[in-house]
This record gives structure tokens, sequence and C-alpha cells, in this order.
């Protein structure tokens, strides 16, 4: 089973997740692009607000996929782009498109993107297993289940975040797939509801 990993250029540059992204690559999983240094591209209660520059994302995007090119990973084979923070706007999308490059973003209807609050944000944290549960009640109450679902979960989270939700990710990948599901690369995924 493959998975897409999108990393910040500040991770493949990281000398310590040097061999984890090179195993990941040679592996056969989607390792695409999350911008070099997670800048927020827009401002949270008025999403239309830029807080970038046009040249201010294409310098920063293109120095992510400078860092991707030590690995052997050419624009062309990652052209899916993850924004940071998974927040943009049409500007955004529009300045992805003038790269040649596919915004892409995560299935909303579940908790999984949570997995990186910790205890301390108060209200803000979720569990791992309430993230579990709303992934398993999703699946079970949304008339196509999870089927073409873009699930996100982070690779790695706050060290005050002792429930690691990927510590249950096999458990969740066993129990979707005696499901029937069928798990696929995100490129694979879109290449399929294009063609259809």
């Amino acid at each position: 089973m493959r998975a897409g990993f999108f990393l910040t250029g500040n991770f493949y540059s990281n000398p310590s997740f040097e061999e984890l992204v090179r195993s990941l690559h040679e592996d056969g999983h989607y390792l695409g692009a999350h911008s070099d240094k997670h800048l927020l591209y827009a401002d949270w209660e008025e999403r239309d607000s830029l807080l970038v520059t046009r040249r201010e994302f294409k310098k920063d995007l293109r120095k992510n996929y400078r860092r991707m090119a030590k690995y052997g990973i050419k624009t062309d084979q990652a052209t899916l782009f993850l924004p940071p923070y998974e927040w943009y706007n049409k500007a955004i999308a529009a300045w992805t498109r003038e790269l040649g490059l596919y915004l892409v973003n995560y299935t909303p209807g579940t908790l999984s993107t949570a997995d990186y609050t910790y205890p301390e944000m108060g209200v803000r944290y979720r569990s791992t297993g309430s993230i579990y549960e709303s992934i398993m009640k999703y699946e079970s109450t949304d008339k196509a289940g999870l089927n073409g679902f873009i699930l996100l979960i982070h690779i790695g989270t706050d060290p005050r975040r002792s429930d690691k939700f990927y510590s249950r990710l096999e458990e969740l990948l066993t129990e979707l797939n005696h499901k029937g599901y069928r798990f696929v690369r995100i490129d694979e995924l879109l290449e399929q509801s294009t063609s259809e």
C-alpha cells in the first residue's frame, strides 16, 4: 500500500529526515510539495486577504521543489501541491496553476486533520480515540462511505501530544480493508476521477 506525503522544504532539507524521505521515495510513495517554509497565505478571518505576494508565493514554492530535486523528484512528477495549513483562496489557486501545478486538499468531514493538536490547546484538542471514531462514523453514515476520500494525517506531531494518531493507522487501515476499501496514491485517485 502506498500513500502520498506532502512535505515542506524545511522537512526535505532536514538531515534528520533524509533517510526517511529516501525510503519513502524508493518504496513508491507519492512525494509532493507543501511549501518551503509553511507560510500562511491568507488571513484566517478574511480569506480573500492575502498575506503573501505572488512573487513570495512562487519563490517559496519553487524552493520547495528545488529541495525535492535533491531526492530525484522532478516537478513534472509531483504536480500535486497541498497548501500549508490546507488554507488558500482563489489567488493562491490561480498562482498554483500558473506554475503548472494542481492544488489539492483533504476531504472534509472527519477529525483526522486535528491529529496535530495537544492537550494544552484546550477545547481545540482532539484525542486519538475521538479522531478514529469520527472517521468510522463518517464511513458508516455517508452514502458514499470513504470512497474517493482523501484522508489527511500528519507525519509528525508536537511532542506534547502523547497519543499519536498515526500509532493507530495500521488498525484503521486493517479495519477499512476488511470493509472492502482499496487504498491508492492520491495521484492515482485523481487520475481515476478525471478518466471517468
